[in-house]
């Protein structure tokens, strides 16, 4: 097969148009559900786990999935599990949108996290293929450039579409999209393949799943069972057992999928740590915003949309800034400088109360998106930039995985604790066991338990109760983010190298640096 730096094929940057489209959806849809949360909790009557579950199926299966996902595509063609991946989100975004209870909701979003632990890493590696070593770098960062526009285009789009639409057309959006993708994949991509990648250790992936799936179902479950309930109590012993098991078979494996060994690197580990408390808090933060914004402020579902941008253009600033920063000072000080950011702009947003208004909510979020722009780009490229270059395809792997873990886990862990503080503090005095159970389960399912017996008291309850349990969540967050500024600034090597033409929320196995 003729090289690309002889022959680059004339198709190429049509091949890059449909794999940008991809990944636009990918990014999209990681944001486009939050938006949609509450108006599926009112019509299917989503408990606050349930909404966690219906966030959190996706991320869960694609950090378990994602490496495997890429090294299939080694073995068996990346064009065709890109096909592959491209068909199931496909197919998963038509169950979702013609879903009638929780359960295939949660079952849709499964499958699209499938779909998309099979997109993200092979998008990346079918470059070299197409594009000369000189042009590679520009089409990293168009593909780049594409995944993180999605992020903040994900609420509005859901919102519009919320506007006009019943909540499955979130879901059905992708449809035209990822049928566009696959239709270019089939007639504008060459087949590539490295037989030399290591084989997928099925049993490795399996621990991973089902190890991540206890430990979240585990969060999950805490606030209504209670932390000392045997079911949740095993779910967590198992969870430590899978993810030991995982942990020890890898260690031994010759040519592990997860090289557990890149974590005794310093600049490596706390970097990647900073990195997946930043994705943390960020999951969790989409997760519990728009119920605020829409069920106590009152907005629509395209009003939250346009609500959250300020936090996302704080992001979208601080990445193209950040870069010239790491260069004049290192990566310490910037990742240092964006957590303490970040602790700040939570603090400052845990004092949030009923009478705020969304002013006040505005500046913390622009606050949050620089804390978060800031520290997560130097971190992610610090990560990258520590590993030896026969070993960047494991090493960003690893990455790429820790940072879906952080994702997951903040969904379940900060949605936990908002449930558990909105419970705790809601006054259902009076109401019969049952309304009363039921308006427990979520502000929103408190607001129509309101509206239904006509209580105005319930309502401003309810609005008081969620407001309490987001500060409860903001506190935590800024904690959180202080300790890790101050680790950082203590532990990181001020390394100034920075991979140029990556962007953090595209780092994926390369092709070209598997062993």
């Amino acid at each position: 097969m003729a090289t690309t730096e002889s022959y680059p094929d004339p198709r190429r940057w049509w091949a890059l148009a449909a794999l940008v489209t991809s990944m636009l959806t990918l990014g999209f849809d990681m944001t486009i559900l939050n938006v949609a949360l509450p108006t599926m909790a009112g019509d299917l009557g989503a408990t606050t786990g349930e909404q966690q579950w219906m966030a959190d199926a996706y991320v869960v299966v694609f950090a378990a999935l994602m490496l495997p996902a890429g090294l299939l595509g080694d073995r068996f063609g990346r064009r065709l599990m890109l096909i592959v991946g491209l068909g199931i989100f496909l197919a998963g975004s038509v169950v979702g949108a013609l879903a009638g209870d929780v359960n295939a909701v949660i079952a849709a979003r499964a499958a699209m996290g499938v779909g998309a632990a099979l997109v993200t890493p092979l998008a990346l590696s079918v470059l070299p293929s197409l594009f000369t070593p000189d042009e590679r770098g520009k089409a990293v960062g168009i593909i780049s450039a594409g995944s993180a526009l999605g992020l903040p285009l994900g609420p509005v789009i859901g919102g519009w579409l919320l506007d006009h639409f019943w909540w499955g057309s979130v879901f059905l959006v992708n449809v035209p999209m990822a049928a566009l993708g696959i239709a270019a994949c089939v007639f504008l991509l060459p087949e590539s393949r490295d037989p030399s990648s290591p084989k997928v250790d099925t049993v490795c992936t399996a621990l991973t799943a089902a190890g991540l799936g206890a430990l979240i179902y585990a969060i999950i479950e805490a606030p209504v069972r209670g932390w000392g309930d045997p079911l949740v109590l095993g779910m967590l012993a198992a969870a430590v057992v899978l993810i030991a098991g995982l942990v020890l078979r890898e260690r031994r494996a010759e040519r592990p999928m997860l090289d557990m060994a890149l974590l005794a690197h310093r600049g490596f580990l706390f970097n990647a740590l900073a990195a997946t408390l930043v994705m943390f808090v960020l999951s969790g933060l989409l997760f519990v915003l728009p119920p605020y914004l829409q069920a106590v402020l009152g907005h629509d579902a395209l009003g939250t949309g346009v609500r959250l941008l300020p936090m996302m253009g704080g992001l979208l600033v601080a990445s193209r800034t950040a870069q010239p920063v790491v260069a004049r000072f290192g990566a310490r000080a910037p990742v240092s400088a964006g957590l303490a950011v970040l602790a700040f702009a939570a603090l400052l947003g845990s004092r949030t109360t009923i009478d705020s208004g969304y002013g006040f909510t505005a500046l913390w979020l622009s606050i949050t998106g620089l804390g978060f722009g800031f520290a997560l780009i130097p971190a992610m490229n610090g990560a990258l930039g520590t590993l030896p270059r026969d070993r960047a395809g494991s090493g960003s792997g690893l990455l790429m995985t820790l940072r879906q873990v952080g994702a997951a886990i903040g969904i379940a862990l900060l949605g936990s604790l908002l449930a558990g503080a909105f419970r705790d503090r809601l006054d259902v005095t009076g109401l019969p066991a049952r309304a009363a159970d039921t308006a427990g389960e979520s502000v929103v399912a408190a607001h129509l338990v309101a509206r239904q017996t006509g209580s105005a008291e319930l309502a401003a309850s309810a609005n008081s109760a969620y407001v309490h349990g987001m500060g409860v969540v903001l506190l935590v967050c800024g904690v959180a983010a202080l300790v890790a500024a101050l680790l950082s600034a203590a532990f990181l090597p001020n390394s100034t190298a920075v991979e140029g033409s990556e962007s953090p929320d595209m780092v994926a196995p390369r092709a070209d640096a598997r062993q």
